[in-house]
């Protein structure tokens, strides 16, 4: 390698053209090769760079360097003054390579180099040789939108004026004669929007910058201006895009309708303030908003043509920018439904089944700007998509989303004929999930796929979410329709989310009879939300009458509670695991209504006390294998505390259970743990039967808590279910909460609370542990908000 690399600096110091070129060409693919070379890059600056070569040299010397690392005293100011001189070579193709070279170099070289090398970079901005504009927008574009030289800007006035002018000259290229420079000037556009809005580059080159007010201002500002020369001039910019090629076509549509959804949400005056924060006389430069409303119409009309493309990128990328116009102020469900229809075309197109999990996600975040009936008519359609799909955690998204719109599509449509309109038919959860593969997996007992216990989990949890204050929207977004149906659906009360919960536990009802090897997350979210609805709705004191004051609809929810139960009692002989049946034991006879039972069916087996009672002896007597290596400790003590609980509700339930405690007490099941423990239960049953007069008001009372939790004692047994529903627990309170409770984007943040909103704190440290005996561990733990990291500190 040392006599190639020797060989390669003596041909390079020669003076023949040649010789140069083919060492150089040597040196580059030796690079390829993944072989060191940089001994060669102070003799390529020093022999082809900073002397006069050949244009064909200049550009593979230029190609070599920026493909090495360089020696910091080699940057300045050999190279920079090599670089700055070949600005101005008469050949455009090596000028091209020289500017090409500005995104590889360090940050604090670049404001130097871009301030005296301002003159040639406009020059070659307005070049008569295409190579040369398409090579200073390509470099511009990834120097311009990044985080360092945005961060300069803010600092130097200078450099900020040059950097606009640049910013100015780039979104006039758009509407350049050549079609691959128009094409990078979209891109540079598309570049600089998506970094303000998600700062996408910052993140994949790994900035560690804080992104300051400044910088914000700054980009807020080019974009701004961007945005405004989109908008006056976007006829002649949809023009120009109907006559590039059609794989260039692609890159064109995204800032065409960024720049019109700004515009037509007000959006852009918010930037307009951020770039210049103390400015009052901003108005809005558009002055009607029938203007606005053509502008948006004129590019939805410009776009429908390309869903029927035959390249599937090209209707993707159609279909997801239609959807956000949709969005817009003045948006109309036919574009969305438009171009859900032809996202969803690609689905068994065989060149995008690797991007299955991205069509989903398309077309279900933007479900709700569909009209009621196409969202229960793709409903069906989409639960046999996700159970499809590899992806967990975009499974369960689509799933959260799925969930929330039925919920909101529920709640809207009975809001709406308590309104007095026609009701829609097939809007309530129970016909939304009356699909025949859906019904069989929700009603067979044993299922390899994990999807109906992440269905039942999701609907259940979007219930809970239902029932919280929704968070407080002060700007027109995506979530916005979502909040505001559910605004109209909740109106009359706060009870209202319990009707679609009602809906939600009759659908579900089956869960309780599913043999999941082990799992138990999705039938414990069920059953405390049952729970929680029979508390609301009071179960233990029977249903209610008008007489007493109760409403028609409070009437028929009860009942429909009631029922339930009935059913649920009845199911209990079917339970497959006993972890499942002592919890529902506990569930249902905390809140059944046992003063309303018949007395004269006391001797029925069929009672549904008798039946409680006979399924509390199954578990109190169940020594099988699997009942003791799965913990049969916890099941025993939900019965003993459910027998405590329902004796003393009630004195036949007291007598009976009496006798299964003294029966249990005297046998072989009991260790001495629960001996001791029923005969506490008996004497309180005892107690209470005898002095009934004494008993405590509100002791007996139930909750509405669900006190059993699918996490078991890891440590002492180590199961794979255990582990699974963990799992499964993550991935869905993550879905659930990025949904419905989502972390703002900076720009909603500025909205909201202002520039003060995006100043980030420092770490803190935080001590964990502190003793006063000679023997402890002292821990304390840095959260870096900024970094999302924790480090913890152990001495």
């Amino acid at each position: 390698m040392d006599l190639l690399i020797a060989q390669i600096t003596t041909d390079l110091r020669s003076s023949d053209a040649l010789r140069q070129s083919s060492a150089l060409l040597q040196a580059l693919q030796q690079c390829a090769a993944g072989r060191d070379v940089s001994a060669l890059a102070r003799t390529t600056a020093t022999e082809i760079l900073a002397a006069p070569s050949s244009a064909v040299c200049k550009r593979l010397a230029l190609d070599l360097l920026r493909a090495l690392p360089l020696p910091p005293d080699l940057l300045d100011p050999l190279l920079l003054s090599s670089l700055r001189s070949d600005l101005s070579f008469p050949d455009p193709d090596v000028a091209a390579s020289s500017i090409a070279s500005f995104p590889s170099l360090p940050s604090h070289l670049l404001p130097t180099l871009l301030s005296s090398a301002h003159a040639d970079i406009a020059a070659a901005l307005s070049s008569p040789a295409e190579s040369l504009r398409l090579a200073a927008v390509t470099s511009l574009s990834s120097l311009l939108p990044r985080d360092d030289l945005a961060l300069m800007c803010s600092t130097n006035p200078s450099l900020m004026g040059h950097a606009t002018t640049w910013w100015g000259r780039l979104t006039e290229l758009a509407l350049d004669s050549a079609d691959a420079v128009a094409a990078a000037a979209f891109e540079a556009l598309a570049r600089l929007f998506q970094e303000l809005d998600a700062r996408r580059m910052s993140r994949l080159a790994g900035d560690k910058l804080v992104d300051g007010e400044g910088a914000l201002a700054v980009r807020a500002q080019w974009a701004a201006d961007a945005i405004d020369f989109i908008w006056s001039r976007r006829n002649m910019l949809i023009a120009r895009s109907m006559v590039m090629p059609v794989e260039s076509f692609r890159v064109t549509v995204y800032p065409l309708v960024h720049a019109a959804k700004m515009v037509a949400s007000g959006a852009v005056n918010t930037l307009r303030q951020i770039a210049k924060p103390g400015d009052t006389t901003i108005a809005d430069t558009v002055e009607a908003s029938a203007e606005k409303l053509v502008g948006v119409s004129d590019i939805v009309s410009h776009l429908l043509p390309f869903l029927s493309s035959l390249e599937p990128p090209l209707v993707f990328e159609v279909g997801i920018n239609m959807l956000s116009l949709a969005d817009a102020p003045g948006g109309k469900p036919e574009w969305a439904s438009a171009a859900i229809i032809a996202i969803l075309t690609l689905w068994d197109r065989q060149e995008f089944s690797s991007m299955r999990e991205t069509i989903v996600r398309a077309v279900v975040a933007n479900l709700h700007l569909l009209d009621l009936g196409m969202q229960v008519s793709l409903f069906k359609r989409l639960l046999q998509m996700l159970k499809n799909l590899r992806a967990e955690s975009d499974r369960m998204h689509a799933l959260a989303c799925i969930c929330r719109t039925a919920l909101c599509v529920d709640l809207f449509a009975k809001e709406s004929v308590r309104r007095g309109q026609k009701p829609v038919p097939g809007t309530d959860v129970i016909s939304l999930f009356e699909d025949a593969r859906v019904k069989d997996d929700l009603n067979s007992i044993t299922s390899k796929s994990l999807f109906r216990e992440e269905l039942v989990a999701s609907l259940v949890e979007s219930c809970f979410q239902l029932s919280l204050p929704l968070p407080e929207q002060k700007n027109s977004g995506t979530e916005s329709r979502v909040i505001g149906a559910l605004a109209y659906g909740t109106g009359y009360g706060a009870l209202n989310w319990t009707e679609p919960a009602l809906d939600v536990v009759e659908v579900c009802r089956p869960c309780v009879l599913w043999d999941c090897d082990g799992r138990t997350y999705a039938i414990d979210c069920y059953l405390k939300l049952l729970v929680r609805l029979c508390h609301i709705y009071d179960t233990r004191g029977g249903v209610k009458t008008i007489k007493t004051g109760a409403s028609q609809d409070q009437i028929l929810n009860e009942t429909r509670l009631r029922n339930l139960q009935l059913q649920l009692i009845r199911d209990l002989r079917e339970v497959h695991t006993s972890r499942i049946s002592s919890r529902l034991i506990w569930a249902i006879s905390e809140h059944f209504d046992l003063e309303g039972l018949d007395p004269l069916l006391a001797d029925d087996p069929e009672d549904p006390l008798n039946i409680i009672i006979s399924n509390m002896h199954k578990t109190l007597f169940n020594t099988d294998s699997s009942a003791t290596t799965s913990n049969r400790i916890q099941d025993v003590q939900a019965v003993l505390i459910c027998a405590q609980r329902l004796g003393t509700r009630n004195a036949r339930a007291g007598q009976l259970l009496s006798k299964e405690l003294e029966e249990f007490r005297s046998s072989t099941s009991a260790d001495s743990v629960t001996k001791h423990q029923s005969r506490y239960v008996l004497q309180i049953i005892k107690y209470v039967t005898n002095h009934p007069d004494n008993r405590w008001v509100g002791v007996g009372d139930a909750t509405g808590d669900y006190p059993f939790s699918h996490h078991k004692l890891t440590v002492q047994f180590s199961e794979a279910a255990a582990a699974q529903d963990r799992k499964l627990e993550g991935l869905v309170h993550k879905a659930i909460q990025e949904l419905w409770r989502p972390n703002p984007s900076q720009l909603t943040l500025l909205q909201t609370k202002g520039i003060g909103a995006l100043h980030k704190d420092l770490p803190k440290a935080r001590t964990l542990t502190g003793s006063s005996d000679p023997c402890y561990i002292e821990a304390y733990h840095l959260a870096d908000p900024t970094d999302g990291r924790i480090t913890l500190h152990l001495k």
